[in-house]
């Protein structure tokens, strides 16, 4: 499945929601949708982001979703089977995240704030620290595990798995991946 510029662009400032049921034990936030994944409805959908190969060589996840498409009910199933959950600081959908205003991004932190204190994941973990640091206003965060958590929850802050992060490949995500994954239980 493929899409035209114009077609993606139809999708500039649409949401979609979040992938996240009850018992949620690892909840991954990303910074927003990008217009691949407004078109597709799935997280991290854009081919070539690293997200999902990331999480199968972790080992978080048994198998590859179809993720450049529409989640298939299998695929969905799976990754909710193993307690992971997706949302984002701001729910609508542009093609870059630099995009975003600082006030966009703050208003996004205390959102999911609120959604992350009633799914109350055992961690957290967002995937990419300047708009970490814009959104919660800690311009001095550095990657990793956060002292001050969100919603009181365990908080880490990763590398960002889009492939215009060109310093992290799919094996240095994985291993980043993992240490939430472990401490939510999800990762042996």
């Amino acid at each position: 499945m493929g899409y035209t510029r114009a077609e993606l662009e139809s999708f500039r400032d649409a949401t979609i929601p979040d992938l996240v049921e009850p018992g949620v034990r690892l909840l991954f936030v990303g910074i927003n949708p990008g217009l691949w994944t407004a078109a597709t409805g799935t997280p991290f959908s854009r081919p070539g982001n690293r997200f999902w190969p990331a999480l199968v060589q972790a080992g978080i996840l048994p198998r590859l979703p179809v993720y450049a498409e529409p989640l298939s009910d299998a695929d969905r199933r799976m990754i909710l089977d193993a307690g992971i959950g997706v949302s984002n600081l701001v729910s609508r959908a542009t093609a870059r995240a630099d995009e975003l205003s600082r006030e966009e991004l703050r208003a996004g932190a205390a959102a999911l704030t609120g959604r992350a204190a009633s799914w109350r994941p055992r961690a957290i973990a967002v995937v990419g620290l300047t708009a970490y640091r814009d959104g919660f206003q800690r311009p001095k965060a550095v990657a990793g595990r956060q002292d001050e958590g969100i919603a009181g929850l365990p908080t880490w802050v990763l590398p960002n798995p889009s492939g215009l992060n060109a310093h992290d490949t799919v094996a240095t995500l994985a291993r980043a991946y993992a240490e939430p994954a472990r401490a939510a239980g999800v990762l042996g």
